[in-house]
């Protein structure tokens, strides 16, 4: 059926301990793994290559339920393709994360009393790769924990040389290519941060304002405007209205008198004002909104900037130095002196502009900034999933995606910080502007500097794919494992991170896409659903998880959970039963091992095999196809709940206890039974290695004698399937089930014997009824049996003398009373239901409650009449 390894197996060693302790099976075995090089990947290979890179966590991070939970899956995913024979390269690496390493540094600073303006810029740079020495990755020796399998030796960082290098040689090329401008244009300003961050940077929520309207103007030539941001009005350069609105027709042109100023400012017609909202008449600040700057531009508008970097307003005296928030209300409070509020709205709840680092609230501001014209790179990455080259998967995730690349503005990549990626554009004393490659000497002589900024974080982490390879050298690694095969990653960064690698590898390597899938994975969540939040007291580390049930149960509990693009509920009772699961995968291997089970030899013939045999290796390999459909179609929750099933209901429930009957008889069939379950553990095994690599690698190498199971063949189907013998089996299955349900509702122990007659001739059962016997605890039957109940199951019948076990008269006293009380609760739920008068006020959700009281009385009346029925007459 299958190849046990790729390596001659060893004598198996049949001693498990008899307790399954995860931290003493996963402490060893993962350093083992390393330093036997299972992870590294060989460019020189004849191999097919199979390539994923890890979305770089922050160098200040550490290891989240989000991280494990998608970590799990590009895991399982490699492990496999590396069994199925694929040169498989994880590679790891971690991203700078400029603004949230800098924080870092300058609260560590602040704690020393200093500022990063006290070191200066190289002292602080310096400072900055000391913290991320001592500090930074913390979250890669965690991911050993969780039992990442990358290859160690291929590490990259965002600001390392090969990087820093590739980052400069296609800033370069994009400059020259006329796809890197600068310009000053209105950006989102975080006065927190000091810096410029992008749109996809800024988190809106709802915020209590307050919408002030205010009388611009002196006698008929006023106007009313309406604003959330009152300090800004300091900047206003015009007032605008729409050309055909008949109400301000008489003012277009003319000049008003702004309010707390000594300057009057042009009444301008345009028709980006909607006539409908409000008065109809906007007030126009093009230093402070992108809107006002558009408006600005098309009337040559004078662009007056009110506040510093610090949101801290530098013009007009009254207000100069304050706050924004502090000159908001000084501003309303003066003009509500001078009569000039017309109405004030108070809260008036509206969308605002966050940090999503810092959570400050935004500021447009008009600045001098580098951009990327995406434009032509947003056209090439959206065409690449149109026509097929990369496929995002699930499919209806791609709305978003389109959404995004096909309306994208400007990028805007240059930042205000110290830490990151220089821009490499040098300024001379003449105006000139030089952009200098990575093997290019920056101009020298007196007067020249480069400029100040750094480059988005996003701009280096969008070359990954690539630059970790080598870029742009032309290197094996970049022959060998580009493009990458799978991007999998949460479908909240899409337009972070996604779109951005899709624009940047098409761009840099000619065409050729970044991934050829894109898997999108939905966010972890508690077991409510809610979002984990310090704020909501819900976060859990992962790590404290793994320390009390083992990282396999860990993985297990968040792959069965990953349906594609839907977020991911998790408990720690879950956790729990994903221990429970290893702990019968760990069980059911020592049972077989302590009573022979093996995979040395070829395994017997068919007409060899019992049909209970025939059953399980069927199903094994309907299973092994099942599995490989999943993991093709990233169906993690499905091919784990899959594996589930099947180890659990089928091989231990089932296949393990009908094996006990085998193997106490002994003789032939016991040997081709022994030989049957080494089979079918040995590909569970290998089949749950992806997902619970630690447990399933003790048990697979004691099992088998191999050297690893992560070196192991993965499973083929073998094709093998036997339809009458899972007709038989199930049949079986019937019988027992059915018996153990009747044992069950007559209250009868587990282990209590009843005496029992089988009538099984002619039909399929009749070879099992030892196995029926043991299983169900039915002894012979004796000289003085009498048949109190007959059940007949699966075309056979199963007699039963209840009458030294049960009190007959008792159990239908009680029984009696139960079905009254069913059959009470039947005639109130109908008579409800076929009131009028009730169903048409009741609200649905009562309704559909009657509904469900009814159908459950319905189900109890049917299951208490049957087991009345069974019982003797008293």
């Amino acid at each position: 059926m299958t190849e046990n390894a790729q390596q001659q197996p060893s004598a198996p060693n049949t001693e498990l301990p008899t307790q399954y302790a995860p931290a003493e099976v996963e402490e060893t075995l993962y350093d083992r793994w390393v330093d036997r090089g299972y992870f590294a990947a060989d460019a020189k290979s004849d191999k097919p290559a199979y390539t994923i890179v890890i979305p770089p966590p922050n160098v200040t991070g550490s290891l989240h339920l989000g991280h494990a939970f998608q970590h799990t899956l590009m895991d399982a995913l490699t492990r496999r393709k590396r069994m199925q024979g694929f040169e498989a390269l994880w590679l790891p690496g971690m991203d700078h994360a400029g603004i949230a390493t800098q924080n870092k540094v300058e609260q560590q600073l602040a704690e020393e009393g200093k500022s990063r303006q006290d070191l200066g810029r190289e002292e602080f740079v310096d400072r900055v790769w000391q913290w991320k020495e001592e500090y930074g990755g913390k979250i890669l020796g965690q991911m050993r924990r969780l039992g990442d399998g990358v290859d160690w030796d291929r590490e990259r960082f965002t600001m390392d040389e090969g990087l820093s290098k590739a980052v400069q040689t296609i800033f370069k090329k994009l400059y020259e290519d006329e796809l890197i401008y600068r310009a000053e244009r209105i950006i989102n300003w975080c006065p927190r941060c000091l810096t410029a961050i992008s749109d996809i940077e800024v988190e809106y929520q709802e915020d209590d304002g307050e919408l002030v309207s205010i009388k611009y103007g002196e006698g008929e030539e006023t106007l009313v405007v309406a604003t959330t941001r009152a300090e800004t009005m300091l900047g206003d350069t015009a007032v605008a209205v729409h050309p055909d609105d008949e109400r301000y027709r008489h003012l277009v042109g003319k000049r008003i008198k702004l309010p707390l100023t000594d300057r009057t400012i042009p009444v301008v017609a345009d028709t980006h004002v909607d006539p409908e909202f409000g008065t109809g008449a906007v007030k126009v600040t093009p230093a402070h909104d992108p809107n006002d700057f558009a408006i600005g531009q098309r009337h040559d508008l004078e662009s007056i900037t009110v506040m510093d970097e610090r949101a801290v307003i530098t013009v007009h005296g009254p207000f100069q130095g304050l706050d924004r928030f502090e000159a908001r209300s000084a501003i309303v409070a003066a003009l509500r002196s001078q009569g000039r509020i017309v109405a004030e709205k108070r809260p008036y709840v509206h969308s605002v502009g966050h940090c999503s680092r810092c959570e400050t609230t935004i500021e447009p501001r008009l600045s001098m900034q580098w951009w990327v014209k995406v434009g032509p790179l947003a056209q090439a990455a959206g065409d690449a999933v149109r026509d097929g080259r990369v496929a995002i998967h699930p499919a209806d995730m791609s709305k978003r995606y389109f959404d995004w690349v096909d309306n994208m503005h400007d990028w805007c990549i240059s930042r205000q910080l110290w830490w990151g990626h220089r821009i490499p554009v040098w300024y001379g004393p003449e105006g000139e502007v030089v952009c200098v490659g990575p093997d290019e000497e920056p101009p020298g002589g007196e007067g020249w500097t480069q400029d100040s900024d750094v480059l988005d974080t996003w701009f280096s982490s969008g070359l990954w794919p690539f630059s970790t390879l080598g870029w742009p050298e032309q290197t094996e690694d970049l022959r060998k494992f580009y493009p990458t095969d799978v991007l999998l990653t949460g479908h909240d960064i899409i337009f972070f991170w996604v779109a951005r690698m899709m624009m940047f590898g098409l761009y840099a390597m000619d065409g050729e896409v970044p991934f050829r899938t894109i898997a999108l994975t939905g966010l972890v969540r508690d077991e409510r659903g809610k979002k984990m939040s310090k704020s909501f007291g819900n976060v859990v580390d992962p790590l404290d998880w793994m320390d009390k049930y083992g990282s396999d149960a860990v993985r297990f509990t968040l792959a069965r959970g990953a349906n594609p693009g839907t977020d991911v509920p998790i408990g720690e009772e879950w956790v729990q039963a994903s221990r429970n699961f290893a702990n019968k995968i760990w069980n059911a291997t020592r049972f077989a091992l302590i009573n022979g089970a093996t995979i040395e030899g070829p395994l017997p013939a068919p007409s060899a095999m019992s049909a209970t045999d025939r059953w399980i290796l069927s199903r094994l390999n309907k299973t092994v196809a099942q599995v490989d459909a999943f993991y093709d179609d990233f169906q993690f929750a499905k091919l784990s709940d899959a594996l589930f099933h099947f180890a659990w209901d089928e091989v231990f429930d089932w296949y393990v206890e009908l094996s006990k009957t085998t193997f106490q008889a002994g003789g032939e069939a016991a040997e081709v039974s022994k030989r049957v379950l080494g089979e079918v553990l040995d590909v569970t095994l290998k089949l749950l290695h992806p997902v619970v690599p630690f447990v399933t690698e003790t048990l697979w190498t004691t099992l088998t004698g191999g050297e690893s199971v992560v070196i192991a063949e993965w499973p083929k189907d073998s094709g093998f399937r036997d339809a009458d013998a899972e007709r038989e089996l199930e049949a079986l299955q019937s019988v027992i089930t059915e018996v153990r349900r009747f044992r069950h509702d007559q209250g009868l122990q587990p282990g209590q014997r009843v005496p029992a007659r089988l009538t099984l001739d002619g039909t399929a059962l009749a070879p099992h009824e030892a196995a029926i016997r043991q299983l169900l605890r039915l002894q012979p039957e004796g000289e003085a049996f009498t048949a109190t109940a007959t059940l007949p199951v699966a075309g056979a019948e199963v007699a039963l003398d209840l009458s030294g076990t049960i009190d007959v008269a008792a159990e239908r006293k009680r029984l009696a009373k139960d079905l009254a009380a069913a059959e009470k609760e039947k005639a109130q739920a109908n008579a409800k239901l076929g009131n009028e008068a009730f169903l048409s006020k009741a609200p649905d959700n009562v309704v559909e409650k009657i509904r469900t009281r009814l159908a459950k009385a319905e189900e109890d009346i049917t299951r208490i009449q049957a087991q009345l029925d069974r019982l003797p007459s008293a």
